[in-house]
């Protein structure tokens, strides 16, 4: 696999418009543009020199939740990969458009916290594909590192739903019991997508508004699965260590507006939580904290 090193993030929009070209009938057929089928390409980008800029932490932990403080918060550096992510998607090699993609699961690997004003290099590389019972999926794994030593891991499970091996919903079967106790409800405003989007450069149309979710699937807009992960861990806060594993599952979509709860509890080093409907319970979301090194929570049954 050959690296392509960048001199300064990607620009999103552009990226967005070659990731959505797909859509229009013909489009597959230019050269950079993705969508002709086939596997994932072999490609790994990397960024180098990249600080957060304070004030955008500052406006992305308001959104999600965190309490400011001199380091990020663990899923920040997810938002600063995403242009990566996104140019990745949008590569004339790669078999699908991004628009539409459905965010399935995560797994970030902190090794320590980040301070806020230090130095990151980002690298970005795509899975092959696998099979899925709602379609095909593949993975973002992303690496962050400060002075050549990773800081940072995450995995990201992308759904392209196109048939696919069985017919059990994306994200799990509906109606597993999680056994947490419920310990707070969230009340999510219909412009919520729009206001993650603003911080995080995330502007699927699925998260924008009913009028742009529709046409991919969804009745109205749903929610970021990455904001329903920080808004977890930032409930959480208090209780994670310096270096930990996060691990969850997206199941069914959170449709905006939207009323959820949230549900976890603690023994020892880890912590299993859950967010559900509040008046239905259908789950949206389970996860699970560890150490670092743990397994994923699926490896270890």
């Amino acid at each position: 696999m050959q690296t392509r090193t960048l001199a300064n993030p990607p620009s999103v929009l552009p990226l967005y418009a070659r990731a959505a070209a797909p859509l229009i009938p013909g489009a597959s057929l230019l050269p950079f543009v993705p969508g002709r089928g086939g596997d994932v390409p072999e490609i790994e980008l990397e960024l180098a020199g990249l600080t957060p800029d304070p004030e955008k932490v500052a406006a992305y932990s308001r959104v999600c939740g965190f309490a400011l403080r001199d380091s990020l918060p663990p899923t920040y550096p997810h938002v600063l990969a995403f242009p990566l992510h996104l140019a990745v998607m949008a590569d004339g090699g790669f078999p699908f458009g991004a628009v539409g993609l459905v965010h399935v699961e995560n797994r970030i690997v902190q090794r320590r916290r980040i301070g806020a004003g230090e130095a990151l290099t980002i690298r970005v590389r795509p899975t092959k594909l696998e099979a899925h019972p709602k379609g095909r999926t593949f993975s973002l794994v992303t690496e962050a590192s400060v002075d050549g030593k990773a800081v940072w891991e995450s995995t990201s499970t992308m759904l392209r739903r196109d048939g696919g091996t069985a017919e059990t919903p994306a994200g799990g079967t509906q109606g597993e019991e999680d056994g947490l106790a419920a310990s707070a409800e969230w009340r999510l405003d219909g412009d919520l997508g729009r206001r993650y989007a603003a911080v995080s450069g995330d502007r699927n149309p699925i998260h924008m508004h009913a009028l742009t979710a529709k046409p991919l699937g969804f009745p109205r807009a749903i929610a970021h699965g990455m904001w329903t992960k920080a808004r977890c861990l930032a409930a959480l806060e208090s209780r994670l260590p310096d270096a930990f594993a996060v691990d969850v599952r997206f199941r069914k979509p959170i449709l905006l507006p939207g009323r959820v709860e949230f549900a976890a509890s603690t023994q020892g080093n880890e912590t299993d939580f859950a967010v559900r409907d509040a008046k239905s319970g259908t789950p949206h979301l389970d996860g699970h904290i560890g150490p670092p090194e743990g397994k994923p929570r699926d490896e270890r049954k």
